[in-house]
């Protein structure tokens, strides 16, 4: 697993969360600029996604595949389903959902460096 690509993701989550969480403290709908960032994130999502395929394919990697797939899994779908939930809600509470998927995004990613490590 590519940590300078995690480290990517987790910095890019985190900053989209506090992005998130100030538009929705100012009571405000998500807008183009949450929503590129969110593509942008997913995009790098993506990219961490195919380092993980590439080196399991290589035979590196944790014994506890399902684990590591499974978590792969989540991040793929959080930011797509937290904007269209934020689209669908076009209030404050929308950036609010906003909020918890780029929290989730970071956690999840930290998650997954400790599962690639053998740590967890």
């Amino acid at each position: 697993m590519n940590t300078v690509v995690s480290t990517i993701v987790i910095v890019g989550a985190l900053l989209l969360a506090l992005a998130s969480l100030i538009v929705a403290i100012r009571n405000r709908p998500m807008g183009m600029v949450l929503l590129v960032g969110f593509a942008l994130l997913e995009v790098a999502v993506l990219v961490q996604l195919g380092f993980v395929i590439v080196a399991v394919a290589g035979g590196q990697g944790p014994d506890d595949k399902a684990t590591l797939w499974g978590y792969l899994a989540g991040e793929v779908v959080i930011p797509p389903a937290g904007v269209f939930l934020a689209l669908a809600e076009r209030s404050r509470w929308g950036s609010a959902i906003l909020v918890v998927a780029g929290f989730a995004i970071a956690v999840m990613t930290g998650r997954l460096l400790q599962i690639w490590q053998g740590v967890a």
